[in-house]
């Protein structure tokens, strides 16, 4: 009887948390692709992966030269000049390889640098606007499986947001 009763306090407790829960919902990708900030984030990056894939262009075409000089003065050469000209054009396709690894990392690094402040103020705005409507969760629906309730809350952080844009 009396793990009974306690277990209907317990229910009656974990009902009373629930009906005190406030749940909210955000679409972050619509809150993401309504900054400005965001867009000239977008096109820094677009234009930084643009002058790396140029200038990996540049490297293949000169790699690319050396080899088609290569294999038309091959017949010419000796025996040590064909080795040290293969050991060339390897450096040059190892400089390649490691040139695009290089460029890969830096723009990862690029972008963390963009948008991490961008997703800073994103959780800031959530936090303002969920203290100021007193919601306890927030949910991402982007990333939500099945979300049939709750309020959704987007339209008040992205006002926040481009408040907080702008500044």
């Amino acid at each position: 009887m009396k793990n009974f009763l306690l277990a209907i306090a317990l229910v009656l407790v974990a009902g009373s948390v629930m009906a005190q829960s406030r749940v909210a919902h955000v679409n972050s990708q619509t809150l993401l692709d309504t900054l400005p900030s965001r867009k000239v984030a977008i096109l820094k990056l677009q234009e930084f992966e643009t002058n790396g894939v140029k200038e990996l262009q540049e490297m293949e075409a000169d790699f690319n030269a050396a080899v088609s000089k290569y294999e038309t003065t091959r017949p010419n050469m000796s025996p040590v000049i064909i080795k040290i000209e293969e050991e060339k054009l390897m450096k040059k396709q190892q400089a390649l390889q490691e040139r695009e690894k290089s460029l890969n990392s830096e723009m990862q690094a690029y972008s963390q640098e963009l948008n991490t402040p961008i997703l800073g103020m994103v959780q800031k705005a959530v936090e303002i606007v969920s203290e100021r409507l007193k919601v306890n969760y927030v949910i991402d629906e982007s990333v939500t499986l099945y979300f049939a309730g709750g309020t959704d809350i987007t339209n008040e952080v992205i006002t926040e947001l481009l408040k907080m844009d702008r500044q």
